[in-house]
């Protein structure tokens, strides 16, 4: 038997994978990876199935035992990385012989880091996937110091992919650290409750990230959006990356715990790659929205 037994936990760790499409009818938002192409890069390098649970961190402080031989990877936030007590490199294959410990300091930049096991985790799956929503308790619990991870002994001999991937394919996302982060948008599908100006500034202001984040969404700072119609809409459904703007103008964008539905209008919607890149990006960063066609057209 393989595992890695939690001993220490820091702001929040949760186990993910790409998350539970389908199943908003009853309530249950899709949830998953805040940052999924971290978590896929990190599935890639061990030869997991890019789909494969792994562990999400937020902020660091995350301290694990291998319990038998294991291997494992980080990606996503560059944490400080040491194993056994000796600094080790995210982005490669890592070997831990059976009782050694792997550390995770905090990141310089961005938020969260995401560490693959290649097995990989063998976790009970709700509406057939591995993901913690935090918000309505759906999936695993929280990890909390004690908690003991199974590693699934299906494909714990595949060959590592790391030797396929280009160098550029290696580097961590994390929150740009010169300029703004820009996030392309799809205007509507009620930008028409917006009067011209607004909807003008929404897509050349600056807005700036608030502490006002989690899993749910980030509440964005900058000149208000002033609405041209009166009363409110009925509660209509809302996906990952969509803008909502309540009544203060001060934009929401919704990320992997987003509700199912909502009652204010959605000015734009986010495209959906580039939610991940938003998911890194920590308070008083800044970020502006670039109007593009949809995907369909």
């Amino acid at each position: 038997m393989s595992a890695l037994l939690v001993i220490r936990v820091g702001p929040l760790a949760t186990v993910q994978d790409l998350g539970r499409p389908g199943h908003a009818r009853l309530g249950v938002t899709t949830s998953g990876a805040a940052d999924r192409s971290a978590l896929r890069l990190a599935n890639r390098i061990l030869g997991n199935d890019p789909a494969a649970a792994g562990i999400e961190v937020l902020l660091g402080g995350l301290e694990v035992r291998s319990v038998g031989r294991t291997t494992v990877a980080l990606t996503g936030a560059p944490a400080p990385l040491t194993v056994a007590g000796r600094p080790a490199s995210p982005c490669v294959p890592l070997d831990l012989r059976d009782g050694e410990t792997l550390s995770l300091g905090m990141p310089p930049t961005g938020l969260r880091s995401y560490l693959a096991v290649r097995g990989p985790l063998e976790v009970a799956r709700v509406f057939g996937s591995a993901s913690t929503d935090p918000t309505s308790g759906v999936g695993p619990p929280l990890l909390e110091p004690g908690t003991l991870l199974s590693i699934s002994r299906v494909g714990s001999e595949q060959r590592c992919g790391v030797d396929d991937l280009a160098a550029t394919d290696l580097a961590a996302p994390a929150s740009p650290a010169v300029g703004d982060l820009v996030l392309r948008v799809v205007l509507g599908p009620r930008d028409d409750w917006f009067d011209p100006a607004s909807v003008a500034r929404f897509t050349t202001s600056a807005w700036e990230v608030t502490a006002d984040l989690d899993r749910v969404g980030i509440r964005l700072a900058g000149p208000p959006l002033a609405r041209s119609r009166t009363g409110e809409l009925a509660s209509e459904g809302v996906v990952r990356g969509s803008v909502q703007v309540p009544p203060s103008g001060q934009p929401l964008v919704f990320l992997a715990d987003h509700p199912t539905t909502g009652g204010y209008p959605v000015i734009g919607v986010l495209a959906d790659e580039d939610t991940d890149a938003l998911a890194q990006v920590r308070p008083g960063g800044r970020l502006r929205f670039r109007p593009t066609r949809p995907s369909w057209t």
